[in-house]
């Protein structure tokens, strides 16, 4: 074989082995992200693994992060009386926002601590994500059924929802189904998907709520606002 060949053939290993691994990345601010190996998250902190370096990024100091192909959007959030920033994984995107926070776990502690530098690159960014919407209002710690969902990486997923310019993102309670519980879940989604007489009359049929009914309301709301 000649060398050019075995020079081509060497270039295109190396192109297909860095396309398969550093899909993940890290998201500082539009255009300014590093690529890596997400490790895992805690919602308040993000672990990622780049040039053989664990780094710990902060949600309040970064915009978003990519994982297996998911987003997780920083946004702030009140807790036990202070605002504060976490990591939601954003499960529909449009209109509305749907939101759940749980069931990741950390891989290990971080090495190094992130020291949020410009590192401009082009062909990532947010996907459309970015100016999620900010604002504060939940309440999670100091008692009671939220802070008994936020101890421990592995705690069941918690759901949020969130119509732009209609105030903070606002929990969506799916513990039980109780039937308080469930006419709860109807109110909040009547007022958020607001707007279509048919899709309101399938909420007010449902009998129980899941993430996966709720995934498809807010989905087939954001299909009809396009």
């Amino acid at each position: 074989m000649k060398l050019y060949q075995r020079a081509l053939i060497f270039v295109f290993s190396m192109l297909l082995g860095n396309s398969a691994i550093a899909q993940d990345a890290v998201i500082i601010a539009d255009g300014n992200f590093v690529r890596g190996t997400i490790q895992g998250t805690d919602f308040t902190t993000v672990n990622l693994l780049a040039d053989n370096k664990m780094i710990a990024y902060q949600a309040k100091d970064i915009k978003e992060f990519l994982w297996n192909g998911n987003t997780f959007v920083s946004k702030p959030i009140v807790v036990k009386k202070r605002m504060e920033y976490r990591f939601f994984k954003l499960e529909e995107h449009g209109v509305v926002n749907l939101y759940a926070m749980g069931n990741i776990v950390m891989k290990g502690p971080p090495e190094q601590r992130a020291r949020v530098m410009p590192s401009f690159g082009v062909g990532i960014g947010s996907g459309g994500y970015g100016g999620v919407g900010i604002g504060g209002g939940i309440s999670i710690g100091g008692g009671g059924r939220n802070s008994r969902k936020q101890k421990g990486a592995n705690r069941n997923a918690v759901y949020y929802i969130e119509k732009l310019g209609t105030g903070p993102l606002q929990e969506i309670p799916l513990d039980g189904n109780t039937g308080n519980e469930t006419e709860l879940v109807k109110t909040i989604l009547l007022q958020k998907l607001s707007g279509d007489a048919d899709l309101a009359e399938r909420i007010k049929a449902t009998d129980s709520f899941d993430a996966k009914n709720i995934e498809a309301f807010v989905s087939a709301y954001n299909a009809l606002q396009k």
